[in-house]
C-alpha cells in the first residue's frame, strides 16, 4: 500500500513511464509514488520514486540529504556524493544530490546512480506546516544520463495541489 504525502502535490508523470508494480521482496514503506521506465538496461529497471515527510524541526535540506547518504550506506556499503547543490529561492528551497553506489539487486551487484531532489513545500493549507518531499531517480550509470531528462521534467511539473485539479 503507498504511503500518502504529507501535502498534497502534483505532477506530470514522464511520457512513456509506467506505474511499478508492487513487487515481492521490495520495500516501498514510504513510497507514495513509483514509476519505472518501460526499457530495462542490463537487468535493471531505472525508476522513480516520492516520498515525504513533515519536518517540524529546523533540519535543512543538507541535513536530511545526508541521512539519505547514511541511511543508502546502510544497505548499499559504499555511496558516493558525486554533486550536491543547493538549488531553489529562500521561499521554496531545493536541494539536488547525485549519489553512486552498488547494491545487490534481483541477486546481482550492480553499480548504480540516483539523483535525489528535496523540495521544501510549505503546507497550502496551514503555512506554518512545512514538509519535506524528496523525488529520486534510480539507474544504471549506462541509462543514468538517458532517463535524467525525464526526471528532470516530472521534478519541473510539481506544484502544491488543493485537489481541485483537474
Amino acid at each position: 500500500m503507498p504511503a500518502t504525502l504529507p501535502v498534497p502535490i502534483s505532477f506530470r508523470p514522464p511520457e512513456g513511464w509506467l506505474p511499478a508494480e508492487p513487487a515481492q521482496g521490495t520495500d516501498t514503506q514510504g513510497v507514495a509514488v513509483a514509476l519505472v521506465y518501460p526499457h530495462p538496461e542490463a537487468g535493471f529497471t531505472a525508476n522513480i520514486t516520492v516520498d515525504g515527510e513533515y519536518r517540524p524541526d529546523p533540519a535543512t535540506l543538507a541535513e536530511l540529504a545526508d541521512a539519505s547518504v547514511e541511511r543508502l550506506s546502510e544497505v548499499a556499503g559504499s555511496v558516493t556524493v558525486a554533486h550536491r547543490r543547493e538549488v531553489g529561492s529562500a521561499d521554496a528551497p531545493a536541494l539536488t544530490q547525485r549519489l553512486v553506489f552498488s547494491a545487490e539487486v534481483g541477486g546481482a551487484r550492480r553499480d548504480l546512480v540516483q539523483s535525489q531532489v528535496y523540495l521544501s513545500v510549505l503546507d497550502v493549507e496551514d503555512p506554518g506546516e512545512r514538509a519535506v518531499i524528496r523525488l529520486v531517480l534510480t539507474a544504471t550509470p549506462a541509462q543514468h544520463e538517458a532517463v535524467l531528462a525525464d526526471f528532470q521534467d516530472l521534478v519541473r511539473t510539481v506544484r502544491p495541489s488543493t485537489g481541485d485539479e483537474a
